[in-house]
């Protein structure tokens, strides 16, 4: 393990995430933390020299149809199942003064 993880590391990160651990759950994360940036720099070793960049791993492409109105204008209907109506809209008892 390359990777040594001090205690202070691990009390800040603990002080982060808002976590209080016991001396056994710290032993472990500093195991974990440990390994985990050990494959990261495994990772960094790779050859990606003919890797050509990208953001998605599947091509990408705009999925979203246009935007046409399908249904019209059922006001009428929707006015039916308010509780008043007055000029067309919703009308609705004060909630407030």
């Amino acid at each position: 393990m390359a990777n040594i993880i001090s205690d202070e590391t691990i009390e800040y990160v603990g002080i982060l995430a808002k976590l209080e651990l016991s001396d056994d759950e710290k032993e472990q994360a500093k195991k974990d933390m440990g390994s985990m940036l050990d494959y990261i720099d495994k990772l960094g070793e790779l050859d990606t020299g003919d890797v050509e960049p990208m953001s998605h791993v599947f091509p990408v492409k705009n999925v979203f149809r246009e935007d046409v109105v399908t249904n019209g204008d059922t006001r009428e209907d929707l006015l039916r199942n308010a509780p008043g109506e007055k000029d067309g809209m919703f009308m609705v008892p004060r909630t407030f003064e």
